[in-house]
């Protein structure tokens, strides 16, 4: 019953305006752009209680333009404020995103989390959103995950994390941070990220939001979210090393990568039912 009334929603409120710009040599990628299935996008954005801006305005910029030698290589996309977007399509790859398309929708999630809140959001907030609304976990994420959490972090190292001019320092924050966000999703309702900036665009203020909204402070959740992977790496270093290690840190994911699997088939199964009965 829920996405029957998202679907009428998302009608009632009608298309996205998108607008693309960029260059003679990236045309063929602009068009790719316009024809993004936008109906998809908000049924994700939907389902994780937020609202696609009304406008988004996206600008790819080629790597022989200044703009793209100011910025990090492993930089593949920018949100600024509530509509717009840059996006570097030449740095698209395997990992993290796997697309043009998969980087435009990360990017759309930053937007209505800013448009939705009014106001300023943790970084770790934004990313673990965008990055649990436009892709799934894989094998390689649980592993790069189990490898994160042997620090023993928190969320003040998660800050300096993605604070940090390192690639793996960057890397590691996302993960860290998306691992938390879908482990509050799961418990809390899929919902709970726009549930949380809706109380912040009423005034509150992020801790008070989320702690009113979940019943912890996020360096509780993050503690329960985290405490597998630590558990898992503290095993795995005892009298292992090397080889070894990375061997039983990719068994530990694959196994923790089916469970996922398993629980997101059920949960399609169920969105399945509902969109039948309405």
């Amino acid at each position: 019953m829920l996405l029957g009334g998202v679907s009428g929603a998302m009608a009632q409120r009608g298309q996205v305006d998108l607008t693309v710009e960029a260059g003679p040599s990236l045309g063929l990628l602009a068009d790719r752009v316009r024809n993004i299935d936008r109906q998809q996008l908000m049924l994700a954005l939907a389902q994780a209680g937020l609202t696609v801006p009304p406008q988004v305005r996206v600008t790819l910029i080629p790597e022989d333009d200044a703009r793209a030698r100011e910025t990090p290589r492993w930089i593949v996309g920018v949100a600024f404020g509530s509509r717009d977007v840059a996006i570097f399509p030449a740095r698209v790859g395997p990992y993290p995103y796997d697309s043009l398309e998969s980087v435009f929708s990360h990017e759309v999630v930053h937007l209505a989390l800013a448009a939705q809140a009014g106001g300023p959001l943790p970084r770790w907030f934004h990313e673990g959103v965008a990055t649990s609304v436009e892709q799934g976990w894989s094998v390689t994420s649980q592993a790069r995950l189990l490898f994160a959490a042997v620090g023993n972090p928190g969320l003040a190292d998660l800050g300096h994390l993605f604070a940090s001019a390192s690639e793996p320092d960057t890397l590691s924050a996302y993960l860290l941070a998306t691992a938390l966000v879908s482990d509050i999703r799961e418990r809390h309702g899929a919902t709970a990220p726009g549930a949380i900036v809706d109380r912040i665009a009423r005034g509150d203020t992020f801790a008070r939001a989320f702690l009113l909204q979940t019943g912890e402070t996020p360096d509780q959740a993050a503690a329960r979210a985290w405490g597998p992977y630590r558990q898992w790496t503290s095993w795995i270093l005892v009298g292992t090393s090397g080889s070894a290690l990375w061997i039983g840190i990719m068994g530990l994911a694959f196994i923790a990568f089916l469970a996922s699997l398993r629980k997101r088939a059920l949960r399609r199964r169920q969105w399945d039912e509902w969109d039948g009965d309405t």
